[in-house]
């Protein structure tokens, strides 16, 4: 045989996509832990979401793509009047969850925020629910939504865990288009072989670089990012169930497949040999563990890496607010993490500039005592120099020990030490935050915390007494998973 033709013998799907597609059609989720906080990221998601409508720059992404578009049994978009067609409401939906940097947030290898697949999870469940209605059949229900919320966690985290999508330039929202794609196509009733295939576009599609988020290129594409990414999940698995052939070595084929292609090439970080072939490596099966372990952001809308800073320069502000201009340096210890995404030094061009940048969202709770979202804003930056004159005094170091613990998984630390140099030698004590408030080792403090906070979030969209329907329904496990998809969202609407 000529050495210069193809070998046409079509391979069986990937085996990680396997594993995938039958850990979505047959696990069952039984873990009371898993589906107690996929409830509580639920609320916390949701809030973020609300929150979010309060900026122009994100309400106007929103709404039909031809204005005036109302689509039969569409699906909604929480705090809005907006019905539309399942892959636009979920671009909306992920759209305002992740505007902010507030929702939940997963850190190993890789990084992201598993509550980003609620926008096609949520979207997809209201249209078949009311769907299913209009066709005298039951509507889906709320446990539904909070188990393809666990797989979803799932999928987008386990991969997280040893494979640095990073380390060769790709962003994160990758994972959430695959987790995306595979509990919707399960939603919307794909077999094995209709699930397979849309998996496989899903690594097939050219996927989203990190530039966006990185110096000196940091915009806002990165909130709104991940709704993309969500977005195109539902539309692929859409395409697979109208019957459009698989990819099945889409991981795999030499040359032209996402290992060889995506995957495997050298940079300096690196420094692979042509023969340090990198595929997908699993730690360990897909059950209920990311959802169980996730991390909360309820104290700061910041960079994740960054929430244990921001609360070590509050606890430092009352020492520091009346001496500003005494300080001669600032130091932050941090891990390697940290460093590599979000510690910046220059001109911040953006809100989302500045809340990807450690010294800012660092230097603002020592002068204010806080950190909100308006606090990244053009207006409030360009009225508060002290802010920049902080930033240039601070200095950055990595502690080993914060690097190594960051990734070991009984820990999953994220700490940051911060202390304050005064000009006359005297200085602020050392303070080190190792877990911040939303980790699990702080569930039974953060709870509360976050319940507040969705409670916050409902008031700047609905009255009062909406507002405690909404939040006793969501309080009630047994209540909430026994609602019908649509009358739940039908509470979120204006």
């Amino acid at each position: 045989m000529s050495a210069n033709v193809d070998l046409n013998n079509r391979p069986d799907y990937d085996r990680i996509l396997q594993d995938i597609a039958d850990y979505v059609l047959n696990y069952t989720v039984v873990s009371g832990e898993a589906l107690d906080t996929a409830r509580n990221c639920l609320m916390d998601t949701l809030g973020c979401g609300l929150l979010a409508l309060r900026f122009p720059e994100c309400t106007k992404h929103l709404g039909p793509l031809v204005d005036g578009t109302v689509v039969p049994h569409g699906a909604r978009v929480p705090g809005t009047s907006y019905r539309l067609d399942p892959v636009k409401a979920a671009w909306d939906i992920g759209c305002i969850v992740r505007w902010l940097d507030y929702n939940d947030t997963w850190l190993a290898a890789e990084w992201g925020h598993p509550s980003d697949n609620l926008g096609g999870i949520l979207a997809v469940a209201d249209h078949l629910s009311q769907k299913r209605v209009a066709n005298g059949e039951a509507p889906l229900s709320m446990r539904t939504v909070l188990e393809a919320m666990v797989m979803a966690h799932e999928i987008q985290g386990v991969i997280a865990l040893e494979n640095a999508f990073n380390r060769v330039g790709l962003d994160h929202v990758l994972l959430v288009k695959v987790a995306s794609t595979a509990v919707c196509a399960k939603l919307m009733g794909a077999n094995r072989e209709q699930l397979l295939s849309a998996l496989s576009h899903a690594f097939v599609d050219g996927q989203a670089l990190r530039t966006y988020r990185h110096a000196p290129n940091a915009g806002s594409r990165k909130s709104w990012a991940a709704g993309d990414a969500s977005s195109r999940g539902v539309r692929l698995a859409d395409i697979a169930l109208r019957g459009e052939m698989g990819v099945p070595g889409v991981l795999t084929a030499p040359q032209w497949g996402f290992y060889d292609v995506l995957f495997s090439h050298t940079n300096k970080d690196l420094a692979l040999k042509p023969e340090c072939k990198r595929v997908f490596s699993l730690s360990q099966p897909f059950a209920s563990y990311v959802m169980e372990n996730v991390l909360f952001k309820i104290s700061f809308p910041a960079e994740f890496h960054a929430q244990t800073a921001c609360e070590a320069a509050v606890a430092l502000h009352p020492q520091v607010r009346n001496r500003l201009h005494e300080i001669d340096r600032i130091v932050i210890t941090t891990h390697e993490s940290a460093i590599r995404i979000i510690s910046k030094v220059g001109t911040l061009a953006n809100a989302a500039d500045r809340d990807h940048c450690i010294q800012y969202m660092t230097a603002v709770p020592l002068i204010f005592g806080n950190l909100v979202a308006e606090h990244y804003e053009d207006e409030f930056h360009a009225a508060h120099p002290t802010i920049d004159r902080l930033r240039e005094k601070m200095e950055i170091v990595e502690d080993p020990r914060f690097t190594r613990e960051y990734l070991e998984a009984d820990k999953r630390s994220i700490a940051n030490a911060v202390q304050v140099f005064f000009s006359d030698g005297s200085s602020t004590e050392r303070v080190v935050v190792e877990y911040p408030i939303g980790h699990r080792r702080r569930r039974a403090e953060g709870i509360p915390l976050l319940e507040e906070k969705f409670k916050a979030n409902l008031a700047t969209r609905f009255a009062g007494q909406r507002v405690s329907e909404i939040f006793a329904l969501c309080k009630d496990q047994a209540m909430l998973e026994a609602t019908a998809v649509h009358r739940f969202v039908d509470l979120l609407v204006i």
